[in-house]
């Protein structure tokens, strides 16, 4: 029987709410017709994952990308389309979190880059929410901060060391199979929420037959 001690959420998909579409449909608009070649929630181009490692600056990411296609628009063009797939953060979700701070360590492991860390953090302060939002985690994890990103197994095995968490006793829950994959290499017990599935229906239950394996 393996006891779940700490849970590791991602963030987009699971906590914030997104839409892909919303951003593909925004970049046609400023002349991008095949935007998912360069990023989806399955796979990304170097660019992005450079961005997302913050090995690039913000800037140097707008400029790289509107050189590569040839684009003649503001930055504020490219900022909006690129953030139209972040939607909101329900705060039932955040009250559901924070309710599990009781009984188990909670981590944040998002892939996520520096232009949508000030979106979703300028519309949580705007619902009065962001103070909330810090406070549902012992500690948060963005790999434009860390270096890294997910399914690279030393970006979980960082997450681990770093909290002392074992490995067996924790629970990742992420929408991306890719990153599911990468946290069974180093252990970690994981479930995979489907699209239009809810962490508010289905947590309480895996946390519960996780108990029992």
């Amino acid at each position: 029987m393996t006891e779940i001690k700490s849970i590791i959420f991602d963030l987009g998909g699971v906590i914030l709410n997104l839409n892909y579409s919303k951003t593909e449909d925004e970049f046609k608009k400023i002349g991008v017709l095949n935007f998912k070649e360069f990023y989806s929630q399955k796979k990304q181009t170097l660019l992005f994952d450079d961005f997302e490692k913050g090995k690039i600056k913000p800037e140097e990411f707008i400029s790289s990308f509107k050189e590569s296609e040839n684009l003649k628009i503001k930055e504020i063009d490219f900022i909006n389309a690129w953030n139209a797939m972040l939607l909101e953060i329900p705060i039932e979700k955040l009250q559901f979190i924070d309710g599990l701070k009781k009984d188990y360590k909670i981590i944040l492991l998002s892939n996520t880059n520096e232009i949508h860390i000030k979106k979703f953090e300028d519309d949580l302060k705007k619902n009065n929410m962001l103070e909330q939002f810090y406070k549902c985690f012992d500690k948060i994890y963005y790999s434009s901060r860390m270096g890294k990103r997910k399914p690279e197994e030393n970006c979980f095995n960082q997450v681990l060391e770093e909290n002392g968490l074992i490995a067996e006793n924790t629970l990742f829950i992420d929408d991306s199979i890719q990153h599911i994959e990468g946290a069974k290499k180093v252990g970690v017990k994981t479930f995979h929420l489907e699209k239009n599935k809810s962490i508010l229906d289905l947590v309480p239950d895996i946390i519960q037959s996780k108990h029992h394996q």
